[in-house]
């Protein structure tokens, strides 16, 4: 496996496993184009990219390229591709935002495999790292399984305060 330092020419990307019942490829596209600038010019490691896994996210993914860029004043510079084989992230850039507030990260008691696949990590990543708002986090907290000092920890760190 590549390092992040030796990986030579490389795209940063994530790739999304979704429940199509939950939410559809188009609208996890539109997400994509509204949360970053894809008339930007960047270098190879860092390219505004969609990597398609079928003949159908490559249609939709060209389709909705092409009614972004009618909305668009600069021509659009994001690279529709073929997924090839994807690499995971080194540990030490995984949750990397969460890692940060030590204490919680270690309270998880997660494993490396746990720290990639972990729904509630990836939550609290968003969380710690200023995307979501307290009262998101209020009504998602029953689902996350957090004690009540994790949890505390988290509202003080979003702005909310101690639970009492």
């Amino acid at each position: 496996m590549p390092t992040y330092h030796a990986l030579g020419d490389h795209t940063e990307s994530v790739q999304i496993q979704y429940d199509p019942k939950q939410t559809t490829y188009a609208d996890l596209l539109k997400i994509f184009w509204q949360n970053h600038d894809p008339s930007a010019c960047l270098s190879r490691q860092y390219m505004s990219a969609i990597f398609y896994h079928n003949d159908n996210q490559k249609a939709l993914a060209e389709e909705t390229m092409q009614k972004e860029s009618q909305n668009r004043k600069r021509p659009i510079q994001t690279k529709i591709a073929e997924a090839e084989r994807f690499y995971d992230a080194e540990d030490y850039h995984q949750k990397y935002l969460l890692r940060q507030q030590r204490g919680l990260f270690n309270s998880l008691e997660l494993s490396k495999k746990e720290v990639i696949n972990s729904h509630i990590a990836a939550r609290l990543n968003g969380y710690v790292g200023g995307y979501g708002s307290p009262n998101k986090f209020e009504k998602e907290l029953p689902n996350l399984g957090l004690s009540v000092e994790q949890a505390n920890y988290v509202n003080q760190l979003i702005g909310r305060g101690p639970m009492s």
